[in-house]
């Protein structure tokens, strides 16, 4: 049974199927998914982060 309280990212394993599509991931994209599955920030802050790093 899967427990969503315990969820571990395996960083490498992301970035290599990143990698295999030709895309990569830095680590404040990291930093920006971690914040955003420990509800450290809502939607509207990642999307307006992204846009604002995109500009």
């Amino acid at each position: 049974m899967f427990n969503e309280d315990i969820f571990n990212f395996d960083i490498n394993n992301i970035k290599n199927d990143l990698a295999i599509e030709g895309l990569s991931i830095s680590d404040n994209d990291i930093t920006l998914f971690k914040q955003f599955a420990n509800n450290e920030i809502d939607m509207t802050n990642l999307i307006q982060t992204i846009k604002n790093e995109i500009n």
